[in-house]
């Protein structure tokens, strides 16, 4: 019997929409070699060990479309490949990424199959395929395999390189309003929303509109004092110290107790709240002053503390913290009850994915603890209650609570300072009550707040604090689009991608071109090396001055890269000729090769990602082209050299748009109205030949402009001005020769 083994013979990282789906995803060619006649109802024990060690499998709907539906294809019988797909998804799951896609396709070679997964991060996609091989083997031949482990390093790589909760939300609140999103680091979370001219860039809760100037005020804490208070803020009294006994006799004019911290710290370390005495003032002062580079001394405001966060000079969200306690059974120590008694909350983790973080006993702890006459090895007695942490995470949602009057004064304290998004401290004893009459106060303003807090409240309901964030920075009724072109199809897709670059650009927008020939901007060309892929197309949209977008995609690119684009304003197909398009590394991906399924599987995408507001523009003279006309969301133009062509005249019958030729003139027809542009003759492309191909490509060029709302005007221009720099000089030379030769006389006055 052969040695069973499941090999990975290829992987392609499909970074935009491809044949399988919009999301990025990677797709791998797996060899499962003799496991193609074990399926899994002939493997003992097998169904059994992935229902222990994947509980989750249950959520997996399958084929079926139930709950439950993979686990019943397993008892059943399903094949190695099928069964790694799910794998992978389960632990990318259990490492803490969204619910995924997945596909697995036999291919024409048997035993292997083609493996299509969610890519959210390629690394961990990456490593997932591994942990799921190593893992599914395991169980097939009945071998330990150490699961917490393998989760435990994939947590910590998500961590390390998918995006954080904060950039999440905000990411996921800009594609339920359809607006894209660009990752613009590998590991960061500094993020592009929206394409080209259009676009706005976050940095977790920062924004391109967060003043660098705010910025700066906020991390400096008495300056932002002095600022909010002289608008009428309340803010507690205080100063910057110097020295230790600088801070006892700021505490002594101020009057105990008082708050230690750092001028410019930030995430609460190094504050400490109602210290008594000199003592605890120098302790905390010499723990501060390491955390920033001044320290305050502040009047101690009575009450708890809340964060309130801020979006736009709105309030989206409200959070208050507690007080960490543990009650004494005169038997365990005092960590050992915040182990058992605090840290036992499955809320509470290490991870971003926490509401809650683990409580340990730090400096500022220890000082509590010295209050109280304890150390983290004390025993309290059986009932006493003993003080961990003040004003310890922000878990408590209340929102709705908070008292309007409250409500203005942090708006008006986040408008000074000047940020677009800010997390505001404040503690008073009831949020729910104006400040001024219980004396409570707002202590700090915050650039980039952590919006974990908000997104997921230890109690309570989570707010939409992402939606807010886009809405600020995306006007009702914005996409954070351009128009964008896509082109593709066998023959002329070259030309007409530059035909319709040229349309935008006589048009007055400030375009780009993506082609063949490399890149160009407006009129100018940037790069010479062809650009007709995704890193090329990718590279225009992340050009802010661009206005439009043209992208030149061969089937290449769909197959083997994905599109750089996740929707476009407009999608024009040329035309389709199978025995001329080389996608022999491809033929694997559906069995037999069957190339009419392979082609329309392949161009269909770039349909597909037309918008529900965009257009298709088809040649109708093409079945294969033609056919994708139902497939488009938006609406279709057709394009056709023979006015008399059937598909073409039944569509402009229906009240829809067509290109076309009548009495050797370039036509726009839509129902019974017609829109005469210009005549061949006057089309230096098309030149004296008039070749049916170079007809289609204008035909097509004028489609996209017409699509993308350009004038009669624009288009009858750019049909007599393309390809004017494309003409031999010295073929005008016959013409000029001629032009310069006198008018001869009428045959009346010759003699």
């Amino acid at each position: 019997m052969k040695k069973i083994d499941i090999i990975f013979l290829d992987t392609l990282s499909l970074r935009g929409p491809s044949i399988w789906t919009y999301p990025p995803v990677i797709e791998t060619w797996v060899d499962i070699g003799a496991l193609e006649d074990l399926p899994s109802n002939k493997i003992p024990g097998l169904f059994e060990r992935l229902e222990g060690w994947l509980p989750g499998l249950v959520e997996h709907r399958c084929s079926y479309d139930e709950r439950g539906g993979f686990l019943r294809r397993l008892q059943e019988g399903t094949w190695a490949g099928h069964i790694l797909e799910h794998i992978v998804l389960e632990l990318m799951t259990l490492a803490g990424l969204p619910d995924g896609f997945g596909r697995t396709r036999e291919t024409s070679t048997r035993g292997v199959y083609k493996l299509v997964v969610s890519n959210f991060h390629e690394e961990v996609t990456r490593m997932s395929l591994d942990v799921g091989r190593e893992l599914l083997l395991a169980a097939i031949e009945d071998q330990p395999y150490d699961l917490d482990e393998a989760i435990r390093l994939l947590r910590r790589k998500v961590d390390r390189k998918y995006l954080g909760p904060s950039t999440a939300a905000i990411v996921q609140a800009a594609e339920k309003r359809g607006i894209p999103h660009i990752r613009l680091l590998d590991d960061g979370n500094l993020v592009q929303l929206g394409y080209a001219a259009a676009m706005r860039r976050i940095w977790t809760a920062e924004t391109d509109q967060t003043s660098a100037i705010a910025e700066t005020i906020s991390r400096d804490k008495d300056l932002t004092k002095e600022l909010i208070s002289s608008v009428g803020v309340p803010v507690p009294e205080g100063r910057e110290v110097e020295s230790a006994d600088d801070a006892c006799d700021a505490a002594e004019d101020i009057g105990f107790p008082v708050v230690v911290k750092p001028t410019d710290g930030n995430h609460g370390r190094g504050v400490f709240i109602d210290l008594m005495n000199f003592d605890d003032v120098r302790k905390a002062y010499a723990i501060a002053v390491g955390e920033g580079s001044g320290v305050l001394v502040e009047r101690s405001i009575q009450g708890i503390e809340h964060r309130l966060l801020v979006v736009g000079g709105k309030l989206v969200a409200a959070n208050r913290s507690d007080l960490i306690t543990v009650t004494g059974d005169g038997q365990s120590t005092v960590q050992a009850l915040i182990d058992s008694q605090v840290n036992v909350d499955p809320r509470r983790g290490t991870t971003e994915l926490h509401p809650l973080s683990i409580i340990k006993i730090d400096t500022a702890a220890k000082i509590e603890l010295e209050r109280q006459g304890l150390v983290s090895e004390s025993v309290p007695t059986q009932g006493r209650e003993v003080l961990i942490q003040r004003n310890a995470n922000h878990a408590f949602d209340c929102t709705d609570d908070v008292h309007p009057d409250t409500a203005q004064l942090v708006s008006l304290a986040a408008r000074v300072v000047g940020l677009d998004i800010s997390g505001i401290d404040l503690v008073c004893q009831d949020i729910s009550r104006p400040l001024g009459e219980q004396g409570g106060a707002i202590v700090e303003v915050n650039a980039g707040p952590s919006l974990l807090m908000h997104i997921k409240p230890g109690v309570g309901k989570p707010r939409p604090v992402g939606q807010a964030i886009v809405d600020n920075l995306f006007a009702a009724g914005e996409s954070g689009r351009v128009p964008v072109v896509g082109v593709t199809g066998t023959h002329g897709r070259n030309v007409v991608a530059k035909m319709v670059a040229h349309l935008i650009y006589l048009s007055g927008q400030h375009g780009g071109l993506a082609c063949t020939d490399g890149i160009y901007l407006g009129r100018r060309q940037v790069q010479k090396s062809s650009a007709a892929n995704w890193e090329g197309g990718r590279r225009l949209l992340l050009n802010r001055a661009l206005q439009a977008v043209v992208i030149e995609n061969g089937a290449p690119v769909i197959l083997g890269e994905g599109l750089p684009y996740d929707r476009c304003q407009v999608g024009i197909i040329t035309n389709i000729v199978p025995a001329e398009e080389d996608l022999s590394r491809w033929d694997m991906q559906l069995t037999g090769g069957e190339y009419y399924t392979t082609h329309r599987s392949t161009f269909r995408t770039q349909v597909d990602v037309v918008l529900p507001s965009g257009y298709a523009v088809l040649n109708a003279e093409d079945e294969l082209v033609a056919d994708f006309a139902e497939l488009c969301d938006g609406e279709v133009i057709l394009f056709a050299c023979d006015a008399t062509n059937p598909i073409l005249v039944a569509h402009i019958a229906a009240g829809k748009r067509g290109v076309t030729v009548v009495d050797k003139r370039i036509v726009l027809r839509c129902g019974s109205d017609e829109t005469k542009l210009s005549r061949l003759v006057d089309a230096p492309y098309i030149g004296k030949a008039k070749q049916p191909k170079q007809i289609a490509n204008v035909l097509a060029g004028v489609a996209g402009g017409w699509a993308l709302g350009l004038s009669k005007e624009v288009l009858s221009t750019g049909i007599k001005t393309f390809g004017l720099d494309e003409i031999d000089p010295a073929a005008l030379l016959p013409l000029r020769a001629k032009q310069s030769q006198p008018a001869k006389k009428p045959a009346t006055q010759r003699k």
